[in-house]
């Protein structure tokens, strides 16, 4: 008989599954606008239009945007964090195949791992240590800097991987105190910013979108709000421990598109180096629910 608790985690499993759907669309719609506009320019414009989205529905629930908490402490480096991250993948989507970028982005799970022991002093054991260190070979393999075809612009998403650590581990800090939406809020409007100085770096100028660019544009900004909304729902009606190894499906469906629509063919080292990723990604998940079960188990008083 499904309990009711399973029945969640299953509803929430399809949510998660939707979500990485979603998000692997916006990472399409996103490389085909940064391949034909300058990509600060799509941060900006993205970043602008997410901005008024998330104000209107922190408005709607009564937070407020414009407030101190948004530039001192964790909410500042969170934003920050998002800002530099989102810089750097946006880069990496205009010049690195999308399979190999949403094969490299898969490993951010395992570096929060790694920085929660390292930086929040949280327990970590040696079985989920020696994963990460798989899954950072895996990462490796998937770059494969020994190999005469190597492509450096992998490194500009092993670097967002990295800042990515940093914004979750600011996440898991921040204040009950401020809402979701406003901290989605902050984050879209950090990019608006963090496109100008992009352009800036890169000497690009604005070039106004053609109709089906702006098409793109709306398509990437639905698709992600979708994908955002999934993503909290299940995180919110699933067991975290259950639901999370669900979001490296964002993997086939990206594979899948950058076949269909890119012509992209991975590479046998680009497989492999997924499986270890993933794997190890999905081991980590599952030694941290047998041990959340454990310290519950050993939490419960017991009565003859």
């Amino acid at each position: 008989m499904t309990t009711p608790q399973a029945a969640e985690n299953s509803r929430a499993a399809g949510l998660m599954v939707g979500s990485m759907a979603f998000f692997a669309v916006e990472d399409l719609f996103l490389k085909r606008a940064a391949e034909a506009l300058p990509p600060g320019e799509v941060l900006m414009l993205t970043g602008a239009a997410g901005a008024l989205v998330f104000w209107a529905l922190a408005a709607s629930r009564g937070e407020p945007v414009l407030i101190r908490d948004a530039l001192r402490g964790v909410p500042l480096v969170r934003t920050l964090a998002e800002a530099a991250a989102a810089m750097l993948y946006i880069v990496a989507l205009a010049l690195a195949p999308l399979s190999m970028t949403a094969a490299l982005l898969q490993a951010s799970p395992l570096v929060v791992v790694a920085g929660a022991a390292l930086v929040l002093g949280e327990q970590v054991g040696w079985r989920r240590w020696l994963s990460v260190l798989v899954g950072l070979a895996g990462v490796l393999v998937i770059l494969g800097p020994w190999q005469a075809e190597f492509d450096p612009t992998g490194l500009l998403t092993v670097g967002c991987v990295l800042v990515l650590a940093v914004r979750d581990l600011a996440t898991r800090m921040m204040p009950a105190r401020i809402g979701t939406f406003q901290v989605a809020a902050w984050a879209y409007l950090g990019l608006v910013p963090a496109g100008a100085l992009l352009m800036a770096l890169m000497g690009h100028g604005f070039v106004p979108p053609t109709p089906w660019q702006w098409a793109g544009l709306g398509g990437a900004l639905i698709a992600g709000l979708f994908g955002y909304y999934a993503v909290v729902a299940a995180m919110r009606l699933g067991e975290v421990s259950v639901v999370a190894p669900y979001r490296y499906t964002r993997l086939v469906f990206a594979i899948v598109l950058a076949m269909v629509v890119f012509g992209e063919r991975p590479s046998l080292s680009m497989l492999i180096g997924s499986v270890l990723v993933v794997g190890s990604g999905i081991y980590a998940f599952t030694r941290e629910r047998a041990l959340a079960k454990r310290r519950s188990s050993l939490e419960t008083p017991s009565f003859p």
